[in-house]
């Protein structure tokens, strides 16, 4: 059984986009990793591939079907059956290089340690282009908030975390009739002990899908105040950035009243800021409940 890496991948209704998931993952030079794939209550033929492609015996494949709890739902479920001391997501849209597994383990042999949480490297497009910025050549390590909040960094990154460090942090909440939480919160939650190690490689080739979450962020914001207003009272407090304070609170608001939580100044951990972001809040709410009548929401 492989013992260094799990690559967990997500899935609901990509039966048309995950082939190329396990092609790339049969092409790896490197053969010390395990695919876990979590079905998220799919209803295309998404259980036949893998069924099948367990049976081809290539490559170390477990399958997972759950009801359709959302992306962080399936990343709960992941998390409670790694087996490996790393691990990392891969979408069932996007593909990793053939040398992606190899580069990961030889880094982190080289590199990782106890102090360390794991690895953050790039995203890429299938042409080649970099999402966001590259990490400065000088920089052995740094936290994913450290990045985009201390460098100004932008863009999707990679990330490989050791399987103890983001077991040993709390589960993404399920909302009763929502589908999403921030993944970002768990990650989050390690900065706030650990750092991770930089690598400049690609990691990982991304197609977001027009039906997708990353696409359709703002549809996302509609469905799920729950799970929103639950990311932004934790993000409030941790992020040392005000003007992210400010929109945290701001969006806070917007959400609660959306879920209909009147409670919402008692349950803020910062009252005040949160009293002076009602007033933005509801036009933001507002704004929201405009596209979504007029239907500009969803296009």
């Amino acid at each position: 059984m492989p013992k260094t890496l799990t690559i967990f991948t997500p899935a609901y209704n990509r039966a048309h986009t995950i082939m190329r998931t396990y092609e790339s993952l049969c092409r790896q030079t490197c053969k010390d990793f395990e695919w876990l794939v979590i079905d998220d209550g799919s209803t295309d033929n998404t259980r036949q591939l893998v069924e099948g492609w367990m049976k081809e015996g290539i490559i170390p494949i477990r399958y997972i079907y759950q009801e359709n709890q959302g992306m962080h739902g399936a990343h709960n479920t992941a998390y409670k059956n790694i087996r490996t001391e790393l691990n990392t997501c891969i979408d069932s849209d996007d593909w990793m290089p053939d040398d992606a597994v190899e580069k990961i383990i030889s880094f982190w042999k080289k590199f990782g340690s106890d102090r360390i949480a794991g690895i953050i490297g790039l995203d890429a497009t299938a042409d080649g282009q970099i999402l966001g910025d590259r990490f400065p050549d000088s920089l052995k390590e740094i936290t994913l908030r450290g990045f985009h909040e201390d460098l100004k960094g932008s863009g999707d990154k990679k990330l490989v975390y050791r399987t103890d460090v983001i077991c040993n942090t709390p589960e993404y909440p399920l909302f009763e009739g929502e589908r999403y939480v921030g993944l970002i919160y768990k990650y989050h939650m390690v900065d706030e002990k650990f750092p991770l190690l930089v690598s400049n490689d690609v990691l990982v080739i991304v197609d977001y899908q027009d039906d997708g979450s990353s696409r359709g962020m703002w549809r996302q914001y509609w469905n799920n105040p729950k799970g929103f207003a639950f990311l932004r009272k934790y993000d409030m407090i941790q992020t040392h950035l005000w003007k992210r304070k400010i929109e945290d609170n701001i969006h806070y608001v917007s959400h609660s009243i959306r879920s209909r939580n009147w409670h919402f100044l008692q349950e803020s951990p910062l009252k005040w800021l949160t009293f002076l972001s009602i007033m933005p809040g509801i036009m933001l709410y507002l704004v929201n409940y405009y596209y979504v009548k007029s239907g500009k929401l969803y296009k």
